[in-house]
């Protein structure tokens, strides 16, 4: 069977046609041979993605970016593309990220971990923008940079009163007393060495003192430990029941009992004894006054005389 030219100029055409709008799928990142879906998120700033930019869930690239345009103003309409058997929430987000160091961005689909219905396509989902590696650098910077700032204005105060605390008359006295110090250090240092030489030119009476504050001390520790093996527990006991006793007599003698108490709460005691006093006197006064009535020698056997009282 003969083909004639126009069947082959038609199936050229064809080809090319195919051909060309692989090709263009291809430059936009678009697989013509997955079916996806179309999603669109709204941005104040698209931090620098493009068409193309991959899409990913869980890190795993599921789609990319198809279309950015403006919306209502100043903001930006991403439009993406996601692989049909990719499900997630109404509610899940679409968050630009930073995929490394040099700076690539991509858009992560967050899914949601609620209820709510399954995307479709052409939906519009919730939009967030992670912050970047700069993004916290800054941060940190700035966070840093105030404290650094602040420690600077409190040092910066700090001596600032040390100036004007520290005046002139102030820093004299301050080097007077350093002065004085290292005289008085200056010192120490002789009087140590004075007190060294001493110890040393005398050092035999210090070890004789010693060992005879250690002799004594030994001494001691022997009383010490004669009295507690000795009778000092049965002496303080009998001193314990000797002073029981002596109160039990005196509140026997308070009470009025017993002979001691007697002799000395009863008068008549006292009026016996001052009688017989008073009897001696006289007898005393008799024989003075009349010596030959009780002292007499008689050669003859004389009598007394009786006594005669007057």
């Amino acid at each position: 069977m003969k083909i004639n030219n126009e069947f082959k100029t038609g199936v050229l055409v064809i080809l090319g046609i195919g051909l060309f709008v692989f090709g263009f799928s291809y430059l936009k990142s678009n697989d013509i041979f997955v079916s996806d879906r179309t999603f669109y998120a709204v941005y104040s700033d698209v931090e620098g993605v493009v068409n193309g930019t991959p899409v990913t869930v869980n890190g795993l690239p599921v789609g990319n970016i198809q279309n950015i345009s403006f919306f209502e103003g100043n903001s930006l309409l991403v439009k993406f593309r996601v692989e049909n058997d990719i499900e997630f929430s109404i509610n899940s987000i679409a968050q630009i990220y930073e995929t490394g160091l040099i700076g690539g961005k991509a858009l992560a689909i967050i899914p949601s971990k609620d209820k709510s219905r399954a995307a479709v396509s052409n939906d519009t989902l919730k939009s967030a923008i992670a912050p970047g590696l700069t993004d916290l650098v800054n941060k940190k910077i700035t966070n840093l940079q105030d404290k650094i700032e602040s420690m600077v204005m409190s040092a910066d105060s700090v001596l600032y009163k040390i100036n004007r605390v520290f005046d002139d008359s102030t820093r004299s006295n301050l080097r007077k007393s350093v002065s004085d110090f290292n005289l008085t250090i200056g010192e120490l240092k002789e009087t140590s060495s004075m007190i060294k030489t001493i110890v040393q030119s005398n050092k035999s009476s210090v070890d004789v003192t010693i060992s005879n504050v250690s002799k004594i001390s030994n001494d001691l520790s022997k009383i010490s430990s004669s009295l507690n093996n000795g009778s000092l527990d049965s002496t303080l006991a009998n001193f314990k029941k000797s002073s029981e006793d002596l109160s039990i007599i005196l509140k026997d003698m308070n009470r009025g009992e017993g002979t001691i108490s007697k002799l000395i709460t009863n008068d008549s005691l006292f009026n016996n004894l001052n009688n017989a006093s008073k009897s001696i006197d006289l007898l005393l006064e008799d024989i003075r006054l009349n010596p030959k009535r009780y002292i007499h020698f008689s050669v003859f056997g004389k009598k007394n005389k009786p006594y005669e009282s007057k």
